[in-house]
């Protein structure tokens, strides 16, 4: 008290008004703390009686209905009442996603790769995705890159195409069709080829606004089918491609499963691969009459027998043969990334029960099979005789899947068994120990699918 009162006067002023100001603050800080806690109060009170409410009150409110009642007293209902609103409220739920897919809605983007090799009837079995109009589909775009890059069959060239075509494939099921403008000859001008190899085999390219009107005196060597279309505008191509729900693309230049991991694990695509095979002896047979000038060597082989078979003939078919086998034994063994992405389809089954097979396929690409793909399959798998020809997609499909059996001399089918016995074991393509045995129709050579073959 002493050393206060020898402080100076204007001193004792100022530690006064410092103190005053003090308590006031201290009033200040709590009065705003009441006035928080107070609205806390208000806001939880508000909580509380929306959690008083029944599950009935709440359905009300948001227009859904569910079928416990409110208990009688307002308080919060049982949780035996309350997890079975919510049961409720989930098969309502469930029940509106199925009525969605039932009015069309297409569900997440899906592409799909359809792998096989020649005279495999994969033009055939990519019609079924061609005639899904939420589908961009494309026919073989990977023509160009093997007409444009020279490879030499085997070793580090058969590695270096293989990446190649992975790269644009990865492309091109991303929408970016301006990578086939490096490919294509003559180079496109502005966007615009009349050279798209088929281009009337994808609807998708061949329809508005993609068939742009047609223009005189431009060639189009490759041209849609049934209407008059000008130059394929990439641009519009590729817009057409972002628009469209689901991309599915076919092709026979890639044969290595393996190097397709990179575009299984491309969080980008969610793609599917289904790899359509053949009886070998079938293969060879139609390749003989669809590219008769490569096969002139067997064919005099097998009518007269002059001279025997050169051995790189034999050890190119074999090498076919293993090449797709080495794929199907890595996608059949369910390595982790592969696991659900895989699926292998015999032409035969697809050939005998076409729809259904067709069902398969859409529902492991988990797309929806509409009524256009199942009328053109009806349409398609009961052609008349006169409408097989060698690339036709229109065949009695039930009636023309052995046909081989009948014309093909004994001696050739046993080259190919020998060189390709192990695939066609892994496959379920029984041998023919006869010439007798190779034409009795009574005798099949096709053992029952394995069901662990969509994997």
């Amino acid at each position: 008290m002493e050393i206060r009162r020898a402080l100076p006067q204007d001193i004792r002023e100022l530690l006064h008004c410092l103190k005053m100001k003090s308590k006031y603050a201290v009033l200040l800080v709590f009065v705003i703390s009441l006035v928080i806690i107070e609205k806390e109060n208000n806001f939880i009170s508000r909580v509380s009686e929306k959690l008083k409410q029944s599950p009935q009150a709440l359905a009300e409110a948001n227009s859904t209905e569910v079928s416990p009642a409110p208990a009688k007293n307002g308080s919060l209902a049982s949780l035996q009442e309350l997890d079975a609103a919510f049961s409720q409220l989930r098969s309502h739920l469930y029940n509106i996603t199925l009525q969605l897919a039932a009015d069309g809605d297409p569900g997440p983007r899906r592409h799909v790769l359809l792998m096989a090799t020649t005279r495999t009837g994969s033009s055939f079995v990519g019609e079924f995705f061609n005639q899904q109009g939420s589908i961009f589909y494309l026919f073989e775009p990977l023509w160009h890159v093997e007409k444009t890059v020279t490879f030499l069959p085997g070793g580090a060239s058969a590695v270096g195409s293989a990446l190649v075509y992975r790269d644009v494939l990865k492309q091109l099921l991303l929408c970016d069709l301006y990578i086939l403008e490096n490919f294509i000859s003559p180079v496109p001008e502005g966007h615009l080829t009349p050279f798209l190899f088929r281009r009337g085999s994808s609807h998708s390219l061949c329809e508005e606004p993609v068939c742009t009107p047609s223009t005189k005196k431009v060639f189009e060597k490759y041209y849609c089918k049934n209407r008059r279309c000008g130059p394929l505008n990439i641009t519009l191509a590729a817009e057409a491609c972002r628009r469209k729900q689901h991309v599915a693309l076919k092709t026979v230049r890639i044969r290595q499963l393996e190097f397709l991991q990179p575009l299984v694990e491309d969080p980008r695509l969610d793609l599917r691969i289904i790899q359509l095979v053949r009886d070998p002896r079938a293969v060879l047979a139609s390749r003989m009459v669809a590219f008769s000038g490569k096969y002139e060597t067997w064919k005099k082989w097998a009518s007269e027998g002059e001279a025997p078979l050169r051995e790189e003939e034999v050890q190119r078919l074999r090498g076919n043969c293993e090449s797709i086998r080495v794929s199907a034994e890595l996608g059949l063994r369910r390595p982790g990334w592969l696991r659900g992405r895989y699926m292998l389809v015999r032409y035969e089954d697809v050939a005998r029960a076409p729809l259904q097979k067709a069902r398969e396929m859409f529902r492991f690409a988990g797309l929806p099979l509409t009524q256009r793909v199942e009328e053109w399959i009806g349409k398609n798998t009961q052609a008349p005789p006169d409408g097989n020809g060698v690339y036709s997609t229109c065949k009695n499909s039930s009636e023309q899947f052995d046909k081989w059996r009948f014309s093909m001399p004994f001696k050739l089918a046993q080259v190919v068994q020998d060189a390709c016995a192990p695939a066609m074991q892994l496959f379920g393509y029984k041998l023919a120990s006869s010439p007798a045995a190779l034409a009795n129709r009574s005798f099949s050579l096709l053992e029952e699918a394995q069901p662990a073959w969509v994997t």
